[in-house]
């Protein structure tokens, strides 16, 4: 695509974000770098509609990282709830006192600096930096890469695994200015969330449309490897979230006679790989939340 074509791409699409955005909280005025952090974290693997209440009510008790970092571990993981993949919180109480130690409390607004912080990788730091400090960087989620493999390489879906050559690839498209850049990354990830979706894109609704590869192509279907859904019903996954909601409901020990499960030996695995992700200990035949 020439400069010019990404030019009317990039105006089109901030355009159509400006006026289309979702009202969501972590993206309100005034909102902190930290505030910024918990989202992305809490939004890795899990839709916005799940982690609006949860972020709210993160934010109100612990606002910032200092706040955080007191925290207990028990507190922390009742507080998680249902979001799923209970060691990112584990790993943002990491991040919190890593600040706190490091940076005066401070998050930093330095990509290498961010990538340190446990539980946050590439994805992660550059988000922040585009999102909470309106940086330059390359944020490539899986939005985003629909996005750009549908206008780009008019595939409908982005490789399983990320590669480099996308990642230079991708770079072409985000402008060279910080705030702009910053806005591309929002609108192109808006734009594979609500328009440019895996099953059913509105094409009609596009703003980019014109720009699309695989659109002029006759929307070619996947001629890759068979795109699974992830199983959750009677998997290790389940079996770990039915025991960590019966050590939050409980507020103490919990006998684990008392954990119900068709599978015992699956629910052993399951209270085993939990103990060892720090997420539980247990005490004789007891189990608990951490502190």
């Amino acid at each position: 695509m020439s400069a010019a074509r990404e030019g009317e791409l990039q105006h089109a699409l901030g355009a159509w974000f400006a006026a289309n955005a979702r009202p969501l909280p972590w993206r309100a005025a005034g909102v902190s770098p930290w505030g910024v952090l918990v989202s992305e974290i809490m939004l890795q693997q899990t839709p916005a509609a799940r982690v609006e209440g949860p972020w709210l009510a993160w934010m109100e008790r612990w606002p910032t990282p200092a706040r955080l970092a007191e925290a207990t571990t028990a507190d922390v993981l009742r507080a998680w709830g249902r979001l799923g993949y209970p060691r990112r919180a584990l790993r943002l109480q990491g991040a919190a006192r890593a600040v706190v130690e490091r940076y005066d409390g401070e998050l930093p607004p330095d990509e290498d600096a961010l990538l340190a912080l446990p539980g946050v990788g590439s994805y992660t730091a550059a988000a922040v930096l585009a999102f909470a400090f309106g940086r330059r960087s390359l944020v490539l989620d899986v939005n985003v890469r629909r996005v750009l493999a549908r206008i780009d390489a008019g595939a409908e879906h982005p490789a399983r695994t990320e590669t480099a050559a996308e990642r230079r690839r991708a770079w072409t498209y985000v402008p060279d200015g910080d705030s702009e850049a910053a806005l591309w990354s929002a609108a192109a990830m808006e734009l594979g969330a609500t328009v440019c979706t895996a099953r059913n894109p509105a094409c009609e609704r596009c703003p980019v449309a014109s720009h699309c590869a695989w659109l002029r192509a006759g929307k070619p279907e996947w001629d890759g490897p068979p795109r699974v859904a992830q199983a959750w019903e009677g998997t290790d996954r389940q079996c770990r979230g039915r025991i960590m909601a019966a050590l939050r409901a409980a507020h103490g020990h919990v006998p684990r006679a008392d954990l119900v499960w068709p599978d015992p030996e699956q629910l052993g695995r399951g209270i085993d790989s939990l103990v060892a992700d720090g997420l539980a200990v247990a005490r004789g035949d007891e189990l608990a939340l951490p502190h």
